[in-house]
C-alpha cells in the first residue's frame, strides 16, 4: 500500500510537471539522504555516545553475570559426577535461577535501549525535518524528496542539510 501510494504520488507529481498550466515554468527539485544524515550528523554520533554513557553500566553487569553463569556451568559440569545428589541439585537450582535472572535483565535491558534509541532517532529526524524546510525555503526548492531508490548526484542537497544541522545544534 505504501509503495502504491509513493508510485501513485510520483505520477501526480510528473503528471503536474508536465501540466500545460505549468509551462515552461522551471521546477527546482532536491533529494536528501536520510541515511546519510543519520550515519554522519554531528548530532546522530552525540546521541550514540550519550546512549553508550546511559547504557554502559547495565550492559557490563549482564556482561559480568554473564560470566558468572558460564563460570558457574562449566564448575558444576566439572564436579557434577563428585557432587551429592541434594548439592548438585541445589547448585542446579542457583544456575537456573541465574539463568532467568540474565534473560529477564537482558529483555529489560534491550527494550529499554530500544525504546531510548527511537527517542534520540526522532529527535534527529525533527531537526533534520526542520533542516531540510529551512534549506528548501531558503534555496527556493520546490519540491525534496527523502529517501529515493533513485536520485542525481546534482538534485542531492543532504551535505546542505548537514551543514544546517551542525550550524544550528
Amino acid at each position: 500500500m505504501k509503495n502504491l501510494t509513493k508510485a501513485f504520488s510520483l505520477v501526480l507529481l510528473f503528471g503536474i510537471l508536465q501540466s500545460p498550466l505549468i509551462g515552461h515554468a522551471e521546477v527546482k527539485i532536491g533529494f536528501v539522504s536520510t541515511e546519510r544524515i543519520v550515519k554522519e550528523a554531528e548530532s546522530a554520533k552525540l546521541a550514540e555516545k550519550k546512549l553508550v554513557a546511559e547504557f554502559s553500566k547495565r550492559e557490563k553487569e549482564l556482561f559480568d553475570l554473564s560470566s558468572e553463569i558460564k563460570s558457574e556451568s562449566v564448575k558444576l559440569d566439572k564436579e557434577a559426577l563428585t557432587l551429592s545428589e541434594s548439592i548438585r541439585a541445589v547448585r542446579q537450582k542457583r544456575l537456573l535461577e541465574l539463568e532467568r535472572d540474565f534473560q529477564r535483565k537482558r529483555s529489560a535491558f534491550q527494550e529499554d535501549l530500544n525504546v531510548r534509541k527511537n527517542e534520540e532517532m526522532q529527535k534527529l529526524l525533527e531537526r533534520a525535518n526542520k533542516a531540510i524546510k529551512d534549506v528548501a525555503i531558503k534555496d527556493k526548492f520546490d519540491i525534496i524528496f527523502q529517501d529515493a531508490v533513485y536520485a542525481s548526484p546534482s538534485l542531492d542537497i543532504t551535505t546542505k542539510v548537514l551543514e544546517a544541522l551542525k550550524a544550528n545544534p
